[in-house]
C-alpha cells in the first residue's frame, strides 16, 4: 500500500511542472496532454540544456565571468517559467546545428536567423526577435562609398563571421566582392578596424556600436540595413510538442512586452556595457 503511495507521488510530480508552466501561461495545450515525450524528457531531468554561442550583445561573459546578454534572459526567463533549471552549452556557431542533432542540448536559443537551408535541419518556432544586417567600413579604404555597387567589385574585400547568416547576405548582395571568414565576429571586425579588408558585415546592433567605439576608423555607408532578420528558437525535427510549447512562451511574453523590453534593453542601449569584462 505504502509502495504503491509512493509511486502515484512520484508519477504526480514528474508532470506537476509541464501542468504548472502550462497553466502559468494561461495556455490549454490539450492536443499535446497525451504527446509530449520530448518535454517529458526535459521535465524528468529538470532542466533544460540551451545550445548558444557567444557574441554582443546576444551573449557574452560579465566582469564574474557569468554569461549575460539577450539569449541569456530569454532561456532564463523561459526556464523559470516552465519550472525548470536551465543550462547553458556554448559551442562554435559553425558546428551549432549539428551538436543539436547529436543531443548535447534540448533547444537552440543564440539569435538564429530562419533561413530554408537551416528550416531542412530544424524545426524553427515562430519568431521571437528581428534583428538586422548591417555593413561597418573602413573609413580609408572605403572612402566615398556609400551605395551597394560600391562594395560589388572583385578589388573589395568584406569580412563576415563564419557560419553567420551574414556571409549569405554578404554574398547576395555584393557577389563580385571577396568574403573574407572568420570564427567570431570580433575578428571580422578587427580585421576592418586593421585595414586589411573594406568592410565587415555583421547582425545589428554590431556594426552601430562598433562604429561609435572606433569612430575614427570606422563609419555606416548606408541608412538602411541590408536584411531584416526572423530569429527563432530551433529543435529536432519531429520534436513539434517542444516547437509548439515554446510557442505558446514566445506569445505570451510577446503580448505582455516582455521580448520587446529585453530586446530594447540589449539592442538600443549600452547601459549593459559596464557589466562586460572587457567593457565591449
Amino acid at each position: 500500500m505504502i509502495r504503491c503511495l509512493i509511486t502515484a507521488i512520484r508519477t504526480k510530480t514528474r508532470f506537476r511542472t509541464t501542468s504548472v508552466a502550462l497553466l502559468s501561461l494561461a495556455i490549454s495545450l490539450p492536443s499535446l496532454a497525451s504527446e509530449t515525450p520530448n518535454l517529458d524528457k526535459i521535465n524528468e531531468r529538470g532542466t533544460l540544456r540551451v545550445g548558444m554561442s557567444t557574441f554582443v550583445p546576444w551573449a557574452m561573459r560579465d566582469k564574474q565571468g557569468e554569461l549575460i546578454g539577450f539569449e541569456i534572459d530569454v532561456a532564463k526567463r523561459l526556464a523559470k517559467d516552465s519550472g525548470w533549471q536551465v543550462e547553458f552549452v556554448p559551442t562554435a556557431w559553425d558546428g551549432i546545428i549539428p551538436a543539436l542533432l547529436a543531443q548535447k542540448f534540448d533547444v537552440i536559443i543564440g539569435g538564429m536567423s530562419v533561413t530554408e537551408e537551416r528550416a531542412r535541419s530544424v524545426l524553427f518556432t515562430q519568431p521571437y526577435s528581428h534583428s538586422g544586417v548591417q555593413v561597418a567600413a573602413n573609413k580609408k579604404l572605403a572612402e566615398g562609398f556609400s551605395e551597394f555597387s560600391d562594395f560589388d567589385s572583385r578589388r573589395v574585400k568584406i569580412a563576415a563571421r563564419r557560419g553567420a547568416f551574414t556571409v549569405q547576405v554578404a554574398r547576395e548582395t555584393f557577389p563580385k566582392a571577396k568574403i573574407l571568414q572568420f570564427d567570431d565576429d570580433s575578428q571580422a571586425f578587427q580585421e576592418v578596424i586593421n585595414g586589411n579588408a573594406h568592410a565587415v558585415i555583421a547582425s545589428s546592433p554590431k556594426p552601430e556600436h562598433e562604429t561609435v567605439k572606433h569612430s575614427d576608423k570606422l563609419f555606416i555607408p548606408f541608412n538602411k540595413r541590408l536584411s531584416q532578420g526572423n530569429e527563432a528558437f530551433a529543435v529536432r525535427l519531429g520534436e513539434a510538442d517542444k516547437e509548439a510549447f515554446f510557442n505558446q512562451w514566445i506569445e505570451a511574453r510577446t503580448r505582455d512586452g516582455w521580448l520587446i523590453q529585453r530586446y530594447e534593453y540589449w539592442f538600443s542601449t549600452l547601459d549593459w556595457q559596464e557589466k562586460t569584462a572587457s567593457g565591449q
